[in-house]
C-alpha cells in the first residue's frame, strides 16, 4: 500500500490524543543489556515496549464473487469494518503476541477516530502517542476482495493523516527507551528519518518494513520487504552487507532470510490464502517479538512465516495470533 509523501499543508494543526485510562508506557531506558547484537532485549533491560510508527486507518473489507463490469453491480457476500492500516495491524499483532506496544500514528478529529482509538485500546495498544489532526478526516482503506483471493484497494490517506517529523519528535522519549521500533516506510521520509534518529539514540532493535533507501538500510537492524518491494531493492546479500543484522525478503513462493553467516528459504504456510493483505504485518510483528525474546534468526523466521500464514486465512488484514 503506497501513500502520498507530501506533508500537511499550512494551517494543519494537531493534538495529542488522550483517551483516558489505557495501557501505560514504560519510559525507562532499555540499558546496556538491551543489545545482544540488538536482537534481544536482554536480561538487563528495563523496558520491553515495542513502538510501531505507521498508519492507522478505518478498514472496510467487501467480499464479492467477482468484480462487476463497468456500469453494473455485484452483491457483497461479506462485509467487515475494523481498525486497520499497516501500523495499527502491526501493533495489534505485537499485543496479541504478549508484548507491550505503543502506536505513533495520526487520525482525524472525526467520530470514526474515536471508535478506532477505542478499539485499539481494547486490543491492548497504548494510543497516547497518536496525533489527532484538527480538520482532517481519518484515513480510510476499502478492500474489495474477490472469491479467488484477488483484491483491490481504494484508499483515502491524504497528507494530513500521514506522520510529520514533528509528530514523531513528540514521541522522542518513547522511541529512545523502546526495546524495538518498527517503522513503516510508506510514511513520509521526514517522519521516517525522525523515527530512525530517536530509535538510534537508545538501544532499540530497529525494524524497517518497505522499500528502504541506502541510508535507512545502514541504520536498520532488520529490513523486511515483500516480493514486489524486494525486486526494487535488489540482491539480498548486498542489502545485508550494508549493515542490517537480518534481511527478510518475500519471494514468489515464500520468504528468504539472510544474516551474517547464514541464509534460509521458507515456503508459505497455512494452506491456500483467503486474503493476503495482512500477512506481511503479522510477519513483521512476529519476527520482531521473536528476536526480542532471544530467538535465533532461523527460529524467528519460522515464527514470522507461521504468523503470516495464520493471518491470510480470513478476509481483511487484522491479525488473529492468539
Amino acid at each position: 500500500m503506497s501513500t502520498d509523501r507530501r506533508s500537511p499543508g499550512p494551517g494543519a494543526s494537531s493534538d495529542r490524543h488522550s483517551p483516558g485510562p489505557g495501557p501505560s508506557s514504560d519510559r525507562h531506558s532499555a540499558g546496556p543489556g538491551a543489545s545482544t547484537e540488538r536482537h534481544s532485549a536482554g536480561p538487563g533491560a528495563s523496558s520491553d515496549r515495542v513502538v510501531v510508527v505507521g498508519q492507522l486507518a478505518r478498514d472496510i473489507v467487501l467480499v464479492v464473487g467477482a468484480m462487476p463490469e463497468t456500469g453494473t453491480a455485484a452483491d457483497v457476500t461479506e462485509r467487515r469494518e475494523m481498525l486497520g492500516g499497516k501500523g495499527a495491524n502491526q501493533a495489534v499483532a505485537v499485543a496479541q503476541l504478549g508484548m507491550p506496544v505503543s502506536l505513533v500514528a495520526v487520525v482525524g478529529d472525526d467520530f470514526i477516530s474515536d471508535q478506532l482509538l477505542a478499539q485499539a485500546i481494547s486490543d491492548g495498544i497504548d494510543v497516547r502517542p497518536v496525533v489527532r489532526r484538527r480538520g482532517a478526516p481519518t484515513g480510510l482503506i476499502v478492500e474489495v476482495l474477490e472469491a479467488d483471493g484477488h483484491w483491490r484497494y481504494l484508499q483515502h490517506l491524504p497528507p494530513p493523516v500521514l506522520l510529520t517529523a514533528a509528530d514523531v519528535e513528540a514521541s522522542a522519549d518513547l522511541l529512545r527507551t523502546a526495546a524495538a521500533v518498527m517503522i513503516q516506510l510508506q510514511q513520509p521520509a521526514a517522519g521516517v528519518e525522525a523515527a530512525l534518529r530517536y530509535a538510534r539514540q537508545g538501544n532499540a532493535l530497529v525494524v524497517v518494513d518497505g522499500v528502504a533507501d541506502p541510508e535507512t538500510i545502514a541504520q536498520a537492524d532488520v529490513v523486511r520487504a515483500d516480493e514486489n518491494e524486494a525486486a526494487q531493492l535488489g540482491d539480498i546479500d548486498r542489502i545485508l552487507a550494508s549493515g542490517p543484522r537480518l534481511v527478510a525478503f518475500g519471494t514468489e513462493n515464500g520468504n528468504r532470510f539472510a544474516w551474517p553467516g547464514g541464509t534460509l528459504e521458507l515456503p508459505l504456510t497455512g494452506g491456500p490464502a483467503t486474503d493476503t493483505t495482512g500477512g506481511g504485518d503479522s510477519f513483521v510483528a512476529a519476527l520482531t517479538v521473536a528476536l526480542l525474546h532471544g530467538d535465533t534468526p532461523p527460529q524467528a523466521a519460522r515464527k514470522a512465516v507461521d504468523a503470516s500464514g495464520s493471518t491470510v486465512r480470513h478476509p481483511g488484514g487484522r491479525p488473529a495470533l492468539r
